[in-house]
């Protein structure tokens, strides 16, 4: 795939017994936003953690501008330029927003001055820049959602894994942060992937959206097309009945 930025290639995970995710296949080329979709326990954070290195695929591959980095440790999949959000958001406790951030930014500038401007600018870019000496857990849940993309962004990615940043916020938070993305990614030209139930964020960021149901890749398209494909329609519909 020509052009990519990231490839996932057949990837597939099993636990025991239990098949995660078989055989999913996408790409997002650079400076793109795609969002990655489906319903809990889909196989969605399965995914991000094999592209991240916490887990190595059984079978597949992950590339990263056409190198592989499937199998490699966490901190050299960060090396190559991936970054990444949890969905149980957890600043490092007795540490203050600064702080928080600029442990990510170390990974790229160890001079700890250095480091702590960087981090200076990250936070001032999110709207935190007035909060950087608070203890980090005192904060609201929209600010330390702010903070974990924060602490991701300060490891000067390539590729941004945002793993459900926007859950629990209100719709004007939502907004803010859609926003935030939005001219993050024009600005800089950062490659975004998202796992997000929050549709109108998906709608309003993503050029292409993945769905994913029971490990399997059974969709892939526009916003507009994906909300009137039938397979993704049905499993969704389909989970609201059986809830």
């Amino acid at each position: 795939m020509s052009g990519a930025r990231l490839e996932l290639d057949a990837l597939t995970k099993h636990f025991r017994g239990l098949r995660a995710v078989h055989d999913v296949s996408f790409a997002v080329p650079a400076g793109a936003i795609h969002a990655l979709i489906g319903p809990n326990g889909a196989g969605k954070t399965t995914i991000f953690n094999m592209i991240a290195g916490v887990f190595a695929p059984d079978s597949g591959q992950v590339r990263l501008d056409g190198k592989r980095i499937s199998g490699l440790r966490p901190d050299r999949i960060c090396d190559a330029g991936v970054g990444r959000t949890f969905q149980l958001v957890k600043p490092f406790k007795g540490l203050s927003v600064l702080e928080n951030v600029t442990v990510g930014a170390l990974h790229r500038r160890p001079d700890l001055a250095e480091a702590r401007e960087a981090a200076d600018q990250v936070l001032a870019g999110l709207g935190l820049h007035d909060r950087r000496h608070q203890l980090a857990e005192s904060l609201t849940l929209p600010d330390r959602k702010r903070l974990e993309v924060a602490r991701a962004l300060a490891t000067e990615p390539k590729v941004l894994l945002l793993d459900e940043v926007m859950a629990g916020l209100r719709p004007t938070e939502v907004d803010v942060m859609v926003a935030f993305l939005r001219t993050l990614n024009e600005r800089t030209g950062l490659t975004i992937l998202l796992i997000e139930h929050v549709m109108r964020a998906v709608m309003a960021l993503a050029a292409e959206v993945v769905v994913v149901s029971y490990g399997e890749k059974i969709a892939e398209g526009t916003p507009q097309q994906i909300v009137r494909h039938p397979a993704v329609l049905d499993v969704y519909l389909g989970e609201q009945e059986a809830s």
